[in-house]
């Protein structure tokens, strides 16, 4: 490992790819401390205290929501944005057609994506300020669309273009980089916050030894994601031979690897997305004067947004499960496997080529993505079950944000290690 390490530093290529990634992330944590105008910082402080499952926002945002910086929503309206075409591409037939035109119909697509985070942007730095002034205490001030319009349009600007300068930067680094530049943005967010996490939980319990639990819980977790992340089902594939003149092509044997968790950590986004919407939309009824909207408000506010309840850890668990078919069946279709075995005269043994191989690979990836969507929406009430168990409230690194950690990890060794045996050297993996 400490040789591939120093090996990757010893090609040029991949030494600047490397640099440039951790360049990127400096850039990234000094913009997490640039503050909007008009901060009160010590009643922020304050309101974070109070509020501890903050954090999950605090996550999206690689940490600048506490400091409620120019990037403190972070790349979360981009992942709102990216939620949205996901969801539509199957229904408007337009957007799945653009889907199938290869790189093109991917960059327009992308760029659609572009567009509409600008306004999801501003709705939720609207909104996010609204839930914050709304706590009691004046976390920015003179934000009033009323009285004080410059000012608050100046602070909402700031944060779109925080955003969409984070989103930038995340595309620089999958092109320039090492890795997909949004996960990574998100996974500095989480190391450079686990510090204080792990602070917060020797300073909380007297008794060490749910904290030691707490530790091993995390270990096993982290051995069972790497473990299911890698597991696969290979699905062995025949080239048929062919006589071309006097001679022979072709022939041979491959495999189609189909993993056991093909949407990756992708569920665990979207169903923490859609979980957070309830609560943050009732979160702006919750001080209006109607006591019934403002009850029902508070319903919804206590059950998405505060988190403690277990309907919310159940609807979780079912979110995650249901994300992680629906990503995968979506993806899976868009290969378009079976016709491509088809047209490159390959075939599965036993299996006849085109729609029957299409349906036994389906078949096939149905009964594997049970296994994984199961483990998924495990991994994501496990932090509940933890800290029922541990009885540890202060130490609340989620699964998701564990997920996210392990999988960037593992896919930018992948990566490291393809770079490294292309020019012979030896990789990370042995």
């Amino acid at each position: 490992m400490i040789q591939a390490v120093l090996a990757s530093f010893q090609v040029p290529d991949v030494r600047a790819k490397l640099l440039f990634t951790l360049a990127m992330l400096v850039i990234f944590r000094f913009m997490s401390h640039v503050p909007v105008p008009g901060v009160n910082a010590a009643a922020l402080r304050d309101l974070f205290d109070a509020n501890q499952l903050l954090g999950m926002l605090n996550l999206f945002s690689g940490s600048g929501l506490s400091n409620f910086s120019i990037v403190a929503m972070g790349v979360y309206p981009y992942i709102t944005a990216t939620i949205i075409m996901q969801l539509l591409i199957p229904i408007i037939p337009q957007l799945e057609a653009l889907s199938k035109e290869g790189e093109s119909g991917r960059a327009k697509i992308n760029q659609y994506m572009h567009w509409a985070t600008v306004p999801l942007a501003a709705l939720q730095g609207f909104g996010t300020i609204q839930f914050l002034n709304s706590s009691g205490n004046q976390v920015i001030s003179n934000f009033d669309l009323g009285t004080h319009p410059i000012e608050s349009l100046a602070i909402i600007v700031s944060m779109v273009a925080g955003t969409m300068l984070l989103v930038w930067i995340g595309e620089l680094i999958t092109q320039n980089g090492v890795g997909n530049g949004v996960s990574i943005i998100i996974f500095a967010g989480i190391v450079a916050s686990l510090p204080q996490a792990i602070a917060q939980g020797f300073v909380g319990p007297g008794n060490i030894m749910p904290l030691l639990i707490f530790g091993v819980l995390g270990l096993l977790t982290i051995i069972a994601i790497v473990y299911v992340y890698e597991g696969q089902r290979r699905i062995p594939v025949q080239y048929a031979r062919r006589l071309r003149g006097t001679r022979w092509y072709g022939g041979g044997s491959t495999h189609i690897p189909m993993r056991v968790n093909s949407a990756g950590m992708i569920p665990l986004i979207f169903a923490s997305s859609i979980m957070i919407f309830p609560g943050t939309l009732a979160s702006y009824f919750v001080g209006v004067d109607n006591e019934t909207v403002a009850g029902v408000a508070r319903l919804l506010y206590d059950t998405f947004y505060v988190g403690t309840s277990w309907v919310y850890w159940v609807l979780y668990f079912v979110m995650v499960v249901g994300f992680t078919f629906f990503y995968t069946l979506v993806v899976f279709q868009q290969q378009n496997i079976g016709e491509n075995l088809q047209k490159s005269g390959a075939f599965i043994p036993g299996i006849r080529p085109g729609r029957p191989t299409a349906e036994y690979l389906y078949f096939v990836l149905i009964r594997i993505t049970w296994a994984g969507a199961v483990f998924l929406g495990i991994i994501a009430v496990l932090p509940f079950l933890a800290q029922r168990f541990t009885d540890i409230q202060t130490l609340t690194l989620s699964s998701t944000g564990l997920l996210i950690v392990v999988g960037v990890v593992l896919d930018t060794i992948k990566q490291l290690e393809a770079q490294l045996l292309m020019r012979n050297y030896r990789g990370f993996i042995r």
